[in-house]
């Protein structure tokens, strides 16, 4: 057994391996995980649209718990409904995990030892596991046509029950079916359910159990053009991959006394189940793929930090020693025990994302490293923005950008808050004439003068505080300009704007030079 098993005890059990009955073999070229493999687990949504806020937490949750017990994440993608299947969701899945600083161990990008990761790959794989459930009695094709399948669904709606197949085909004879395949009937392979199923312990929801076969005919799991269900699918890439947990979410509670009895048909030990609570809006409405603003896309194109992105989902949730605000994913892995998930839904109120959003940047600006990547991230910005209207390309320089980020840090909820309009003085000078300048003060000449004196005679290093104290002195020495109007004419000045940061932060951020050159050409014009 595993060193990290040993200390975690029973929870983390690995699930054996299956050897396939005397004289039946499932084998193909995906292959099986190596026996004392230890914590296993995967993602594995279905690339029918981009991976949303929904997905990313279950992804995310899997991320944490494999890294808490030194195990492996899997990304593996169940495309078997070929008609939903969305160009390009594929690549855009795994590129968003990257993105969010969780990226999978093995995939089908990066590939692994239990590959292909992709479902529409391990078709022959699917077809051999249906062909050991048919000839062990588990399983047997169905030849009902659609349109009888149809009027039994819409019998059922006639009669207010819920439309459920009526398992007639599970009672034919050998002779009939062989019958029909010399015939060249159409057929399906549907899984044979059993009453009296035993119950399983869920990792949050406790012990559990679902008596399928009396609320539902035979499920399908093997499809007339070859394709599995998710049903057949999901159980036997689980085993071939060797999960060892399976951490999805709760609308799948219902169907794992279903996925346990195909466990049982192939005489294989299934892995652990935890089903997460459903994640809500704030008012408790459904997340939905029309929202529009839950596609991790979006949030990439809104400037959105991903360390922010996985603070709140997890911060709604539960499954962590406290829910603070600015933790970082190391400390999410350190706090997290699955023992500590509730069965109450989260609710994510997504007005707080900005919040969020300025704590992580703060923590990042204090951080040199993380600063390093910001410096460049918002250089690259502003050359997007402003472009041509750089005059001085001094203002790109690391020094500057680096200056400019400090000053603002805690003030701005955003990178690209930096490159917006109100910010704009940082990177472009403003067209200011004298005349704006004296509807504020006649004093114009005297407080230009002033400012300017002071900075000339910096020896130095400017302060946002010695600065503050030095502009109240100057104000002194006016004849009568208040202190009020004298940093209205010279936030007008220096950034063209009658708000915006204080006048001495403004001077700190453009340095002496720039501070005297822009007062100087504003009373010239």
């Amino acid at each position: 057994m595993a060193p990290a098993l040993r200390r975690a005890g029973p929870l983390l059990r690995a699930a054996p391996r299956w050897r396939p009955p005397r004289g039946v073999g499932v084998s193909s070229q995906a292959g099986d995980v190596p026996c004392g493999a230890g914590v296993r687990v995967r993602f594995a949504p279905s690339p029918t649209g981009f991976l949303h806020l929904g997905g990313l937490r279950t992804a995310l949750y899997n991320y944490i718990f494999a890294r808490k017990h030194q195990g492996a994440f899997i990304l593996r993608l169940e495309d078997t409904d070929q008609s939903r299947v969305v160009a390009g969701a594929a690549e855009g899945i795994e590129d968003m995990l990257d993105w969010a600083g969780i990226p999978p161990d093995e995939s089908p990008h990066k590939g692994g030892p239990v590959g292909p990761y992709q479902q529409s790959h391990r078709l022959e794989l699917y077809k051999k596991a249906s062909e050991v459930l048919l000839e062990n009695g588990a399983a047997y094709r169905c030849f009902c046509t659609p349109q009888r399948l149809d009027l039994l669904k819409k019998d059922a709606l006639r009669n207010r029950q819920t439309p459920r197949y009526d398992n007639r085909c599970r009672h034919l004879s050998s002779e009939r079916v062989a019958e029909k395949l010399s015939q060249g009937s159409d057929y399906v392979v549907r899984f044979r359910l059993k009453e009296g199923v035993e119950p399983f312990h869920d990792l949050v929801y406790g012990w559990s159990k679902h008596e399928v076969a009396t609320v539902e005919g035979d499920p399908v799991i093997l499809k007339g053009d070859g394709f599995p269900t998710y049903h057949l699918a999901n159980v036997v890439d689980d085993h071939h991959m060797g999960i060892s947990h399976v951490l999805r979410g709760t609308e799948w509670l219902t169907s794992t006394s279903k996925h346990l009895l195909i466990y049982g048909a192939f005489g294989w030990d299934p892995p652990r189940f935890g089903h997460l609570p459903l994640l809500l809006n704030k008012d408790g409405s459904k997340l939905s793929k029309r929202q529009g603003d839950i596609f991790l896309e979006h949030f990439v194109q809104d400037g959105c930090l991903p360390e922010a992105l996985l603070d709140i989902v997890t911060n709604c949730g539960s499954g962590f020693a406290g829910n603070q605000m600015g933790r970082t994913l190391e400390e999410l892995i350190l706090e997290f025990d699955v023992g500590r998930i509730t069965t109450h839904s989260a609710l994510l109120d997504l007005d707080t994302l900005p919040e969020f959003n300025r704590i992580h940047l703060v923590q990042q600006i204090g951080d040199e490293r993380l600063r390093r990547k910001l410096v460049t991230e918002l250089q690259m910005q502003v050359e997007q923005v402003y472009g041509d209207r750089l005059v001085d390309r001094e203002v790109l320089e690391k020094d500057y950008v680096e200056r400019v980020l400090l000053l603002r840090k805690g003030h701005i909820s955003r990178l690209k808050n930096l490159v917006a309009p109100e910010y704009s003085y940082l990177w472009v000078r403003p067209s200011v004439s004298r005349e704006q300048l004296q509807t504020i003060s006649a004093e114009v000449d005297e407080i230009g003068k002033l400012v300017v004196g002071l900075v000339e005679g910096q020896t130095a290093a400017l302060t946002t505080e010695r600065l503050n104290e030095d502009l109240r002195g100057l104000q002194e020495q006016t004849r009568g300009t208040k202190y009020s109007s004298m940093m209205k004419v010279l936030r007008l000045a220096l950034s063209g704007q009658q708000h915006g940061p204080s006048v001495a932060e403004m001077m700190v951020s453009l340095g002496p030079r720039e501070v005297c050159e822009r007062i100087q050409k504003a009373l010239s014009n």
